[in-house]
């Protein structure tokens, strides 16, 4: 017996609606740093990690809201309409989620970006600390080493 067809596939209708569900709610550090680089207009990249944490660096572009300050600071980092990215640590903290839940309840359309801040340093893309911008070098178990876009 097969461990993973134990549990059927969902059927193709179910399929779609939760695939399509999940590109709604999630993007990825790739399409962010595409966005940012572009200047893609409506996009509000937020970072909900600890002042502490923002300072050992940050997403180039971000704009630092931990979670407990949304509900009193959105209003003033957000534009109206405008498309919201959370972020925190990494794959294995859900502070994104959470920031992301609070714009929600604000009425913000609003994203979480996968990976975190872990993968997008570990992508090789531009980090901001106190001292400047730097690349970190690709981590060929994320992305292709030779900093080219995967095309998935």
């Amino acid at each position: 017996m097969s461990a993973v067809t134990a549990v059927p596939a969902a059927g193709n209708a179910a399929a779609i609606a939760h695939y399509a569900a999940r590109l709604a709610f999630e993007t990825d550090v790739s399409d962010v740093a595409a966005d940012l680089a572009a200047g893609a207009p409506g996009l509000v990249v937020v970072d909900s990690r600890s002042l502490e944490s923002w300072r050992q660096g940050h997403v180039r572009g971000a704009v630092h809201l931990p979670t407990a300050e949304i509900a009193a600071r959105a209003a003033a980092v957000v534009p109206v309409g405008a498309t919201v990215v959370t972020y925190c640590w990494g794959p294995g903290c859900n502070g994104a989620t959470r920031a992301a839940l609070e714009f929600a309840r604000l009425g913000h359309p609003v994203k979480e970006m996968l990976g975190g801040f872990e993968y997008w340093a570990r992508e090789g893309f531009p980090v901001e600390t106190a001292s400047g911008v730097e690349r970190r070098p690709v981590d060929p178990l994320t992305a292709p080493a030779t900093g080219a876009a995967c095309a998935c």
